[in-house]
């Protein structure tokens, strides 16, 4: 595949565009400049500052992009090259188009106008592209939903998740109930923590036992992003009695969701009703002013591709499904 750099994707892109938009490639020396539109963007979130996105060092060749309009920021996109394909970013949870304000249905068009052009002369045979769900966005945020339509995207993956609209909760279900119940009874006490290790030591010897497999993050890459990002990413840890960690989570807090990352329970955390505590905790006590709440995907090897068990847990909470779409472009 050729290699382009910026100036190939500005000449490039003067051919194919026709609203003075102009495309280049993301260098270290924009990362103020592109961290500060995300901050100011309609969906964008801290998983899509440089900090964040590079924290993977070298396991994915960084491939992100900016586009101007008469040299003014209006969107970035994220991403990386593998093989002939280009991922909106395969290392985050979502990493879509981030749009600016200002950006309207027409720029957008014509972004994925010069991505289709640009990257069909470079070789590149498929755009995948991962959709910033809509509770993450600050404003409406799907025109690029309607553009990888006009471009005859398909939706390659779409992973099934369960979230809470937080000013219209649904009740629990009696069994919830009874578990956030059992727990108070049991003198279990819920926390804010800085145990990471002793965190990370419960949750690695969970993993391993039921699933022999590791945390998708090392205790080292959490501890990382933590410190980079103290606002945004947060331990809650169960106490028993006698003070042992018996369950925890991590949430990872945007301005309008807090979304949970790992959660786990030990034997003796299960018996005492402690993953219900904490899930009440967090959505009653912890996050209660945010406006969703993302309890994760429930993805299992059952007929429908479910971890049907996990989903209906988490139904009784009272959440319900949303999408987590994957989109492709066959270039």
């Amino acid at each position: 595949m050729a290699q382009i750099n910026t100036y190939t994707i500005y000449a490039m892109s003067a051919k194919a565009n026709t609203a003075n938009i102009r495309m280049k490639l993301y260098s270290p020396t924009e990362k103020e400049e592109w961290d500060k539109f995300v901050t100011g963007s309609k969906n964008g979130t801290f998983l899509l500052y440089r900090d964040f996105i590079e924290y993977h060092g070298n396991r994915f060749n960084d491939y992100s992009l900016m586009f101007y309009r008469n040299d003014k920021l209006m969107a970035l996109l994220p991403g990386h090259i593998s093989g002939k394909d280009f991922h909106s970013h395969m290392g985050l949870t979502y990493a879509g188009l981030i749009m600016g304000g200002q950006t309207t249905a027409s720029d957008v068009l014509e972004i994925f106008k010069q991505l289709t052009h640009i990257f069909r002369h470079q070789g590149i045979k498929r755009i995948v592209y991962k959709a910033i769900p809509h509770i993450y966005h600050r404003q409406p945020a799907e025109e690029d939903l309607y553009a990888l339509h006009y471009y005859k995207a398909v939706i390659s993956e779409r992973k099934i998740a369960s979230c809470i609209y937080m000013d219209n909760k649904p009740p629990y279900s009696p069994l919830r109930k009874r578990g956030v119940n059992k727990a108070m009874g049991g003198g279990l006490a819920v926390e804010k923590s800085e145990g990471w290790p002793q965190f990370w030591q419960v949750l690695s010897s969970y993993l391993k036992e039921k699933y022999d497999a590791d945390p998708v993050h090392s205790l080292e890459e959490i501890i990382y992003l933590k410190d980079k990002f103290p606002r945004n990413i947060h331990l809650y840890i169960v106490l028993s009695p006698q003070k042992d960690i018996v369950g925890g989570t991590i949430v990872f807090e945007t301005e309008t969701v807090a979304r949970i990352q790992y959660i786990v329970s030990t034997t003796e955390g299960k018996r005492m009703g402690a993953t219900d505590f904490l899930i009440d905790h967090i959505i009653n006590k912890a996050f209660p002013d945010k406006a969703y709440f993302d309890y994760g995907t429930s993805l299992g090897d059952d007929d429908y591709g479910l971890n049907t068990n996990l989903m209906h847990s988490k139904e009784g909470f009272g959440a319900r499904a949303i999408v987590f779409d994957t989109y492709t472009i066959h270039l």
